[in-house]
């Protein structure tokens, strides 16, 4: 699991930072209209790994000590932010998470959206916790996916239209990038 790259240079100096109208260098294939366009939930992330034990998506900031047994993937350059897993075991998300193992059928490796009452404020409104695979939205909500611009302007007014946090892009080749309607200036 690396960090998505976010589809658009982000102004660090602002506060809050958000995005500027300029496409961030190695996403130009998605305003180039390659890659399908897949709707980012407001979860948190974990994953089921080939060995059949799951972890949780973890940050670190720096000078932070790392959780017991974390796997550390990448450090963000320009917040210093280490991503990696934990055992799922050791996360907050523990609770969470086996009530929503019993609430889905998740058998196949992969990465997952924790979604549900307990979880980043729960803006979809879930009555129980649950996993989502990623990439995985129903028809309704990918036909209105595949009319996203991928302009700024556009991009900005279609997110904020809708309920959405985001969108994250799949290429053929497995490159990804994101953006979230917060990432948008007020």
């Amino acid at each position: 699991m690396k960090k998505i790259q976010t589809l658009f240079v982000r102004d660090f100096t602002a506060r809050p930072s958000h995005v500027l109208p300029q496409v961030a260098p190695g996403c130009e294939w998605v305003t180039d209209e390659e890659g399908v366009a897949t709707r980012k939930y407001d979860g948190t992330c974990v994953m089921l790994d080939e060995h059949g034990a799951w972890w949780a998506r973890r940050e670190v900031k720096p000078g932070k000590t790392t959780p017991t047994g974390y796997v550390a993937i990448s450090t963000d350059e320009e917040t210093g932010k280490t991503v990696g897993w934990e055992s799922i075991e050791h996360s907050s998300f523990a609770k969470f998470h086996a009530e929503a193992i019993g609430n889905s059928a998740v058998s196949t490796p992969g990465t997952y959206e924790l979604l549900g009452p307990k979880i980043n404020g729960n803006p979809d409104g879930y009555d129980a916790h649950l996993l989502m695979p990623h990439g995985w939205s129903a028809l309704s909500i990918r036909e209105d996916f595949a009319t996203a611009p991928r302009d700024y302007d556009g991009l900005r007014d279609w997110l904020r239209a809708r309920p959405y946090e985001g969108i994250v892009w799949h290429h053929p080749d497995g490159r990804m990038a994101k953006i979230k309607a917060k990432d948008f200036p007020r």
